[in-house]
C-alpha cells in the first residue's frame, strides 16, 4: 500500500489510530501528529517538528573553526546563527510506504561543504510510537556537524484537560549566559521555565504528561536535550547530538567513512 499525499505535497503515514504528516518541501518537518484524532503538535509554518542540521541551536556570532580555518554562517537570531540550514529547504522524498518514509537534502551554500542529510520516519506497527533517524554524510572533505529535532508539542491538547507536565532527571544543566549560549560550566539542574540544555549521559529520557489524557515519552541514545517551555502555546523537547554552540565546543566529525547518525523514538499511551 502506498502513502497518502496531501495536496501541498506532504507525505502522510498511518498505523493504528495514529496519523503523521511530513512536509518535505518545507524543511521535511513533521507538520502534524494525530493520535486518536487529537493533534499533539503546535500548528503553523514555524512549528510542528523540524530538523536541525548541520548544527543545533545557536552558533556564536555565526562563526566556527574547522582546523585552522574560520567560517562565517548567516546571522538569523540576534547576533547568532540558529538551527542549521535545512529547516526551510525543499527535501526529496526518496521512498515511502504506509508506515515509513525517507527523505534527503543535499547540503549547499551557505554550508561550506558538500554533503547529504537523510531523515527516516517510521511508525510502530500498532501506531503507538514513531522512530525518527537522521544522518549527515559528506561527499568529499570531512567537516564538523550536529543534528537533532525541534518538536513543538502543544501545551494543552484542547480537550478541556490540564496543561502538560515535563518530567526528566538530567545529570547536569548547561549554565546559560546572557547571550543564550552555554558558558561551559555545568550546574545542578534548576526548575523551569527553561530555554536550556541538559546532559543525560545515559540517553535522553523525557516524559510529557497531559493528565488524564495522554503520556508521551521522548527517548534517544543522544546525550543532550534542550527543553524550552517559555511560550504559552507549546513546549519543546529537543534531542540533539551536542549542545548549543556545539560547532565550537562539541562538534561531531563527519568523514567519508563515518557519518553523523542520531535517532529518537517517541512513544505514547492513552491515560483516558
Amino acid at each position: 500500500m502506498t502513502h497518502s499525499s496531501t495536496p501541498a505535497g506532504g507525505v502522510t503515514l498511518r498505523a493504528g489510530d495514529t496519523e503523521l504528516t511530513l512536509e518535505p518541501q518545507h524543511g521535511c518537518r513533521i507538520a502534524s501528529l494525530r493520535v486518536r484524532g487529537t493533534e499533539l503538535l503546535r500548528q503553523g509554518g514555524k512549528y510542528g517538528s523540524f530538523v536541525m542540521a548541520p548544527w543545533c541551536g545557536r552558533t556564536d556570532q555565526g562563526r566556527f573553526r574547522s582546523g585552522g580555518d574560520l567560517y562565517q554562517l548567516p546571522i538569523d537570531s540576534g547576533p547568532h546563527a540558529i538551527h542549521g540550514t535545512v529547516r526551510h529547504a525543499a527535501w526529496r522524498t526518496a521512498r515511502s510506504d504506509e508506515r515509513s518514509a525517507a527523505f534527503t537534502y543535499d547540503l549547499t551554500d551557505p554550508w561550506p561543504w558538500e554533503g547529504r542529510v537523510t531523515q527516516v520516519a517510521e511508525l510502530a506497527e500498532d501506531g503507538s510510537g514513531v522512530t525518527l533517524s537522521l544522518s549527515v554524510e559528506t561527499f568529499d572533505d570531512s567537516f564538523p556537524a550536529q543534528a537533532g529535532w525541534h518538536p513543538w508539542f502543544l501545551r494543552n491538547l484542547g480537550q478541556g484537560g490540564k496543561d502538560v507536565t515535563i518530567d526528566f532527571a538530567p545529570e547536569w544543566q548547561e549554565e546559560r549566559g546572557e547571550d543564550h549560549l552555554p558558558t561551559g560550566k555545568r550546574i545542578t539542574p534548576r526548575p523551569g521555565p527553561w530555554d536550556d540544555c541538559f546532559g543525560m549521559p545515559e540517553g535522553v529520557d523525557v516524559t510529557l504528561t497531559w493528565p488524564g489524557e495522554l503520556e508521551v515519552k521522548v527517548g534517544s541514545r543522544a546525550e543532550w536535550v534542550v527543553v524550552y517551555d517559555e511560550q504559552p502555546e507549546g513546549v519543546c523537547v529537543e534531542p540533539q547530538s551536542g549542545p548549543p554552540n556545539g560547532l565550537n565546543t562539541h562538534p561531531g566529525l563527519v568523514t567519508p567513512i563515518d557519518p553523523l547518525e542520531i535517532s529518537t523514538t517517541w512513544t505514547w499511551r492513552s491515560l483516558a
